[in-house]
């Protein structure tokens, strides 16, 4: 990772950001992580994969939300940097952007429209997923009647806690909780449309928002591998864990691994590798293709 003589707001497990006082800088690095761990074994290419999905999307729903992003070209970029300091375009172009700095909201927004991972598990045991009732009967990566919103409280560090929507109305009140919630079903509902044709469906997503003048806008990352589940529409068949363009390719491999998943990870193969590097592509070329 190339470090920069700016201030290092955070250093999270994929990006590192640094404070611009009114804006932020964002840099996508090529690491993975999988079960709340940065794995030591890069995927080549991926932070670049990342935000070219992310920026495809902030400019496809900035009319139904907006979104933070103010400039991902390192020439305006650099204008906007302070005396001294100057990106290299040959690493970081194509996996920095420049956005607003926001009041960032301390929930993820999870949008679930199938019933997989975590969620089929909850309700093999207890009929419920994120303990909203579900019809009895389901299978395992069935559609659902229609799209859940099931918010989870955010941690910087450790695991992210699923909340019931009660929850998140104590702490933001009725009326944002309301706005998130309705929100973040719109941006599913538009990326699960227009995924549809391309022979990919959204199964479940996250967003992240924060607050700027009073008003809600999109942060971080929007409908990528890393935040969403993408399936395979050719291979999709209700009752077994379809192919995806996600990182579950990791999981899976790591889950095969005997890794206890406390302890250091292990590397990834190589052909772990260049099989993640394929399906983070292969996304990419399937979403952006008819702006590309």
């Amino acid at each position: 990772m190339n470090k920069l003589n700016l201030p290092l707001l955070r250093s999270g497990k994929v990006r590192e950001v640094y404070d611009l006082q009114d804006k932020l800088l964002i840099v996508a690095s090529d690491r993975v992580s999988t079960f709340d761990h940065i794995l030591p074994t890069p995927i080549d290419g991926k932070g670049k994969i990342l935000t070219a999905i992310s920026n495809f999307w902030f400019a496809k729903t900035a009319a139904i939300v907006p979104n933070h992003l103010i400039s991902s070209d390192i020439d305006e970029i650099n204008k906007l940097l302070p005396d001294g300091v100057k990106l290299d375009a040959a690493y970081f172009a194509g996996r920095t952007v420049l956005v607003k700095k926001a009041q960032r909201i301390d929930f993820e927004c999870v949008v679930r429209g199938y019933i997989a991972g975590s969620a089929w598990a909850e309700y093999e045991k207890r009929g419920t997923v994120c303990g909203i009732k579900m019809p009895a009967g389901l299978q395992n990566a069935q559609k659902l009647p229609e799209p859940i919103f099931t918010p989870a409280s955010k941690n910087d560090e450790g695991h992210d806690e699923n909340v019931p929507f009660s929850f998140m109305e104590e702490k933001l009140g009725a009326a944002l909780a309301a706005e998130l919630r309705d929100k973040s079903l719109a941006l599913y509902n538009y990326g699960w449309r227009y995924l549809q044709p391309r022979g990919i469906i959204l199964a479940d997503t996250k967003f992240e928002f924060g607050i700027i003048d009073g008003k809600v806008i999109v942060i971080d990352e929007i409908l990528t591998p890393d935040s969403s589940r993408f399936w395979d529409a050719a291979q999709y068949k209700t009752g077994v864990n379809p192919q995806s363009f996600d990182k579950q390719f990791i999981r899976d491999y790591m889950e095969q691994t005997g890794w206890d998943k406390n302890s250091a990870p292990p590397a990834i193969s190589p052909e772990i590798v260049k099989g993640a590097a394929a399906k983070y592509r292969e996304a990419l070329e399937r979403i952006t293709k008819d702006s590309l």
